[in-house]
């Protein structure tokens, strides 16, 4: 008796936990400027850095990335533009983050 009680009280809020995730995936799925300014923010950090030549290309990487990522997200009308405006945005973030740790402050 007393184990079926424990179980439960700590599959509830478990469950509960996962549900609000769950639903809270779609809502923040969308949110390309959010993006932009993250990859922007790390764009402009490494450019502040002593960055090697292989660097600089990567910048640019990801700048063009996030170009094409304010165009799917201006111009498409699917889920599918905005889904690879956001991956576009993620790419360059991700990348921005890279030249970061790989250049001297």
């Amino acid at each position: 008796m007393r184990r079926s009680w424990v179980v439960s009280a700590v599959a509830a809020p478990v469950v509960a936990a996962m549900t609000v995730l769950l639903a809270a995936g779609p809502a923040l799925a969308w949110q390309c400027p959010v993006q932009w300014k993250a990859a922007e923010e790390a764009i402009k950090k490494a450019e502040g850095m002593k960055v090697a030549p292989e660097g600089k290309a990567m910048i640019e990487d990801a700048k063009r990335l996030i170009a094409e990522s304010k165009k799917h997200h201006t111009e498409g009308n699917t889920k599918v533009e905005h889904a690879r405006a956001m991956w576009k945005a993620k790419a360059a973030l991700a990348i921005a983050e890279s030249v970061a740790t790989i250049s001297e402050p």
